[in-house]
């Protein structure tokens, strides 16, 4: 759900192995997009430079950024389930609204573009502004109509750190789920996903952060075909 690259020191061989994926399993893979896939953000936050430092020149970075602008915005899963990377827009109260944006474009600075990549939900009723600068808050008379308008019965989204990985608000109505681990190599998060069987049902999955080399706790297991 968004944000692939600027999450590290591997956001090109991340953001190559999902493409990968979806070319190999076009029928099964969604991309969505998230704020950072932007030309601007990029410059900001690290891809710019790790493409610059692996490749010595700009056109990797060019030639992902211009990819970006192609990723769909949402998904819609088994007709419940809206999926995006931020959050609603006061400019959008139906799906159909979103079917009709030209999103083949750089992220825009507002608009309901913008909004659907930056905004976040909030404990607050109504709409505020966002203190990231970009977006909206939303309270959670605003999502439970939302999904009453469209039939949906959970909006999904990522965008925001939570220490589980995953985290209810809205009175079910919004499930936020991060799945970088250890966000920035220091905050000691967990990262889940979430997995929804035949009959619909949710099951979050938790994963705790890889040990990394150097550190203290990191031994060296003998491959089984050493033994």
């Amino acid at each position: 759900m968004g944000d692939y690259v600027d999450r590290g020191y591997y956001s090109v061989e991340t953001v190559t192995a999902l493409v990968c994926l979806k070319v190999r399993y076009p029928h099964r893979v969604t991309i969505l997009r998230g704020n950072h896939e932007s030309r601007q953000i990029t410059q900001v936050y690290g891809f710019y430079d790790e493409c610059l430092r692996k490749y010595g020149n700009a056109n990797v970075w060019k030639n992902f950024t211009d990819m970006f602008d192609y990723l769909p915005l949402t998904a819609l899963v088994e007709n419940t389930i809206f999926c995006l990377h931020g959050g609603l827009s006061p400019s959008i109260d139906t799906l159909d609204q979103i079917r009709a944006l030209d999103r083949v474009q750089e992220v825009p600075h507002e608009g309901p573009m913008c909004d659907l990549l930056w905004s976040d939900p909030d404990d607050r009723c109504g709409w505020g502004i966002s203190p990231r600068g970009a977006g909206y808050t939303f309270g959670n008379d605003i999502s439970d109509q939302f999904n009453h308008t469209n039939n949906v019965t959970l909006i999904a989204r990522a965008h925001q750190l939570v220490m589980e990985g995953y985290n209810w608000c809205h009175d079910r109505n919004v499930v936020t789920i991060f799945s970088a681990p250890n966000y920035c190599y220091r905050c000691g998060n967990q990262a889940a996903i979430m997995e929804l069987d035949e009959q619909r049902n949710y099951t979050f999955l938790q994963f705790d952060p890889a040990p990394r080399r150097g550190e203290d706790h990191v031994t060296k297991k003998t491959p089984d075909y050493f033994l």
